[in-house]
């Protein structure tokens, strides 16, 4: 996973495609929030590594839809483009 530094909320982990336009808007609310946090672009991703990280995401989102988020040390899943959901689990 690539890290983009910002204001410490806990662990953060974004999954999601390079292609997607929702995937896009919620890596910008991320930036524009200063937050740091992991990501991959499953989608970029092959072979071995690629099934790894699909499983992992299937363990928080059984659909493997995107983008999938994973927020602080209690993991709270949020799935899709959801700037409230996300603002209240970092603690905005």
């Amino acid at each position: 996973m690539k890290l983009v530094e910002g204001r410490n909320a806990g662990p953060v982990r974004f999954y999601g495609l390079s292609t997607c336009i929702w995937c896009r808007k919620t890596r910008k609310l991320l930036d524009d929030l200063g937050i740091a946090y992991e990501y991959e672009y499953v989608d970029l991703l092959v072979g071995d590594e690629k099934e790894r990280i699909k499983e992992e995401v299937r363990q928080y989102n059984p659909r493997i839809s995107f983008p999938t988020l994973v927020i602080g040390p209690n993991e709270q899943v949020i799935v899709g483009y959801d700037p409230d959901g996300i603002k209240q689990a970092i603690g905005e």
